[in-house]
């Protein structure tokens, strides 16, 4: 599993909008973020679509966080962008296993990428904006989460 570059930028943006605490309009967010606006833009759509942020509409108008910091976790904002957690293609609902047909849930392979998948998304689940958005941890503090 790879975090694609749209789901890190997502990061980056929730980020500098919790960070600011209060509505950014998608030119300064994209030139914080290192951004395209373009791509700014597209990754805004997908953030609101998961509920993570707010447009606010209008000259004066900009995007904002949707929901209190502690309520953002890493794994919500990646998932929101690149869709559901998973380390094997063997997890999804739909995969047909070529080693055990229908009853993948007797693989072993099957199992261990469900225990680390599951494991992984909760560590995610762990780190929510608000740790990061703390000057007193120390990035120490955060992994001893995990």
């Amino acid at each position: 599993m790879r975090i694609t570059q749209e789901a890190d930028y997502a990061l980056r943006i929730v980020y500098l909008l919790a960070r600011h605490g209060d509505k950014l309009d998608s030119v300064s967010i994209a030139e914080a973020a290192g951004v395209t606006e373009r791509f700014t833009v597209k990754i805004l759509r997908k953030l609101m679509a998961g509920d993570l942020i707010i447009s606010h509409k209008g000259v004066k108008g900009g995007y904002a966080l949707a929901v209190a910091p502690e309520e953002i976790s890493m794994r919500k904002i990646i998932e929101t962008i690149d869709g559901k957690t998973e380390i094997s293609r063997c997890l999804d609902c739909g995969y047909v296993c070529t080693r055990m047909g229908d009853r993948k849930d007797m693989c072993f392979f099957h199992l261990i990428f469900n225990k680390l998948n599951s494991e992984l998304a909760d560590k995610m689940d762990r780190v929510t904006l608000d740790a990061v958005l703390d000057e007193e941890q120390s990035i120490d503090d955060i992994l001893k989460k995990l």
